[in-house]
């Protein structure tokens, strides 16, 4: 494909979008912005996103896309719930941390098996009933995505990791599936986790010092 193809491709594809993926775009983006800062309201601005998208994911043959986004929509209520809670001297109880070793081990289980079962399951689905699907490609954006919003949850700064690899596999994945506004949505969410890795990263200095 080569860039004239990309561009009319681009262009068009930015004239077919709809309402609802334009809204769950904007909401998207506010959300991130809002976890960058550390802020709650990334969850209940998150919600509306991430219900949007479970249905424009199972319109587009995105299975594991659609997964992801029950789970956001899981998890995002979780993660409000956990970075609401205080302490008896009403202070917040989860804040801003590096993964240990041991951590990291965690994450790359929970990783690799969210990917093997995705990948299969996309396999078995584009054999019998979508062959749009790209399993691959669709279960790795999946499982760095459900690695980074429980990382998220947890206020851990290699969330931010996480989500620098979903973006960049999401950016190709929706515009060859024609959802271009939410592939533009990408690009943008992908500055954003570099952003927020950077900032993330500087407020657990500034909270060791503290400390």
């Amino acid at each position: 494909m080569d860039i004239s193809t990309v561009i009319q491709e681009f262009i068009t594809g930015i004239k077919q979008t709809t309402l609802k993926e334009f809204v769950a775009v904007v909401f998207g983006i506010a959300s991130v912005f809002l976890s960058k800062k550390e802020n709650i309201w990334v969850y209940p601005i998150g919600l509306v996103s991430t219900i949007i998208y479970t249905e424009i994911s199972f319109e587009g043959n995105l299975f594991g896309e659609a997964s992801v986004n029950i789970y956001y929509t899981i998890m995002s209520i979780y993660g409000w719930i956990l970075w609401a809670k205080k302490d008896a001297q009403q202070h917040l109880v989860v804040h801003i941390t590096k993964s240990t070793v041991k951590d990291w081990r965690i994450h790359l289980t929970i990783f690799a098996g969210f990917y093997i079962i995705i990948y299969i399951s996309l396999y078995w689905l584009k054999q019998h009933f979508s062959p749009g699907a790209i399993p691959w490609a669709d279960a790795f954006a999946s499982a760095t995505a459900y690695t980074g919003m429980w990382l998220m949850a947890k206020k851990k700064v290699e969330s931010w990791i996480w989500w620098i690899l979903t973006n960049t596999a999401s950016i190709p994945l929706y515009f060859v599936k024609g959802y271009v506004f939410t592939s533009v949505q990408y690009v943008v969410l992908l500055a954003l986790a570099i952003a927020g890795l950077i900032e993330w990263t500087n407020r657990e200095r500034a909270l060791k010092v503290v400390v």
